[in-house]
């Protein structure tokens, strides 16, 4: 069975580790679900999603510890490294993430589309602590399998670019696991948001600090907005613009960020590094 993964397409591997997560988490979702009383198609709320989440993110390094261990290699050919670089490209990632978040709610705010609600208590920054290492796990986590592993494994059989766009379709499709209605108009953003992450595993060398941090300050900034409710709309500005249902990566405000972002990464990219 090793022998026949470790020779096996890159389809047939990705597959495999998909059913493989699958199967590890089933026999524990399904008790957990039981116990919130959640039960599919019904709305997945924050209080059910995140023992949920927790149970599948939790088996995730564990499965890629295993393949790395039969494939004969460590998390640092996934582009995961313990030394300085890593923490200042990470700390580098957070800044540009959050400044990208803060940007888009300041323009909304200069054209009267927001209100600001800030409560600087306690509270608010209990809430920056929490969201802040909720941001680097669940980054830590999907970077590991989307930018790491399944960037990688393609890239054995397909170019940079292919592997890019595949890896950022699957990563885009498979948020439709938790929410339908609201992933659907986000599906455009979520892929794009997948490029750009690849973009900067490529100017980071192939490491993914600066990725996790990407990823982890856009989910810090939203989260803790969020959860502090910490602004309210106040329906002047277009949807298409804000988002659907207050979600930037459903409308322009999004993807503007995004594009900025990624332009960024590219003119570094192209300055320092050779063009894959």
């Amino acid at each position: 069975m090793l022998v026949f993964y470790t020779e096996a397409t890159a389809p047939v591997k990705i597959i495999a580790f998909f059913l493989a997560w699958l199967g590890c988490w089933l026999p524990i979702a399904i008790p957990i679900a039981y116990a919130l009383k959640w039960y599919p198609p019904k709305p997945l709320g924050a209080a059910q999603k995140i023992p949920l989440l927790a149970s599948l993110y939790l088996i995730a390094p564990l499965l890629l510890w295993g393949i790395a261990r039969v494939e004969g290699v460590s998390f640092l050919n996934y582009g995961i490294s313990g030394d300085l670089s890593f923490l200042i490209s990470l700390g580098l990632g957070l800044a540009i993430g959050v400044i990208g978040i803060i940007v888009v709610f300041a323009i909304e705010s200069t054209f009267g589309w927001i209100n600001w609600h800030w409560q600087l208590d306690r509270k608010l920054w209990q809430t920056l602590l929490t969201t802040l290492l909720l941001g680097l796990w669940v980054s830590g986590t999907e970077e590991l399998i989307f930018r790491g592993f399944l960037l990688n494994e393609l890239q054995q059989s397909y170019s940079l670019w292919l592997g890019a766009v595949v890896s950022s379709l699957i990563f885009a499709s498979l948020h439709l696991v938790w929410e339908i209605d609201e992933t659907l108009p986000q599906l455009p953003g979520l892929f794009l948001m997948g490029l750009v992450l690849v973009l900067a595993r490529w100017v980071d060398n192939g490491n993914l600090s600066l990725a996790i941090g990407l990823h982890a300050g856009w989910i810090w900034g939203l989260t803790t907005i969020d959860t502090a409710q910490l602004i309210s709309y106040t329906g002047k500005g277009s949807a298409w613009f804000t988002g659907k249902n207050g979600k930037p990566l459903a409308g322009a405000a999004g993807i503007f960020c995004l594009l900025i972002t990624g332009a960024i990464l590219f003119y570094l990219g192209r300055e320092f590094l050779p063009l894959p």
